[in-house]
């Protein structure tokens, strides 16, 4: 639930004239001043023992690297293709990964699943090129990209036994080194033109639901399930954000939007069986 906010804000934000970048600030930044202090005390100089090679490893493939290629689709295609291809493609990289890097056994059920939800996913991508054209292909490749990269994340994260809440600690930490990096760069003039309501209700979809609390909950769950069982729930993003984009903006998915969901849920249904 809390990604779909977050991907739904993110289409409004974009909409309204903030770009990627502009999330990535909201996304990070505000959870970063959070868990400063407890960095600071827990140990900077190994950041809390993740080391800074590994922390900035998180920050690029589950931090503002990520999120900024995520919002960066929304440039090209609606919200449906993002809500849909990149917790999918997140679900595809954990269980292949889980198998070649985790040496996980994937049951039956679970790899017919996944060649579904590929199945699905190529729908969607079928009706953006059918209909937007090639850059509206290529945002759904960007949208897949994000996918991978989180799924890159979790994978680690499994690997290198990281404690979920230590991770978003330094992660959220780690952001506050991009705020000199974005004025310069960016500036903040058109943060400052979409009002206070606008940056608040960015801070809170995506500086508490998107980025940390969710990191957190699915990081956690990575922890508790192992990465091949837990890489199958992003599956449940799509038909959420499609609810909640409806609810919130009006946003209808098209016909074939809705037959890549049905498709990808099926998927989701056959990975559970396992």
């Amino acid at each position: 639930m809390f990604w779909a906010c977050g991907f739904v804000a993110a289409r409004h934000a974009i909409a309204v004239g903030l770009t990627p970048f502009d999330l990535a600030f909201h996304r990070y930044v505000w959870a970063g001043l959070f868990f400063l202090p407890s960095v600071l005390r827990q140990g900077a100089r190994d950041l809390n023992g993740i080391g800074w090679i590994r922390g900035f490893v998180f920050a690029a493939l589950g931090g503002p690297g990520q999120a900024v290629v995520s919002a960066a689709g929304f440039l090209l295609v609606p919200l449906a293709h993002g809500g849909v291809i990149q917790p999918s493609c997140a679900v595809l990289g954990g269980l292949a990964l889980a198998v070649l890097v985790l040496r996980e056994k994937l049951p039956a059920p679970r790899i017919w699943g996944a060649l579904v939800i590929v199945a699905g996913v190529a729908v969607i991508g079928s009706e953006a090129f059918a209909t937007i054209g090639t850059h509206g292909l290529l945002g759904d490749f960007t949208f897949a990209a994000a996918g991978l990269m989180f799924a890159t994340f979790a994978t680690l994260l499994r690997l290198w036994r990281i404690n979920p809440m230590r991770a978003t600690a330094v992660i959220s930490a780690l952001t506050l080194l991009y705020v000199p990096i974005h004025a310069v760069a960016f500036g903040f003039d058109r943060m400052i033109a979409a009002g206070w309501l606008e940056n608040i209700l960015q801070a809170v979809a995506q500086g508490i639901f998107s980025g940390p609390m969710a990191i957190y909950l699915f990081a956690r769950s990575v922890m508790l399930l192992g990465a091949s069982r837990a890489a199958v729930f992003p599956s449940l993003v799509p038909g959420l954000t499609v609810i909640v984009g409806y609810l919130a903006l009006g946003e209808a998915p098209s016909v074939l939007q809705l037959v890549g969901l049905a498709i990808v849920l099926a998927g989701f249904r056959l990975t559970q069986k396992a």
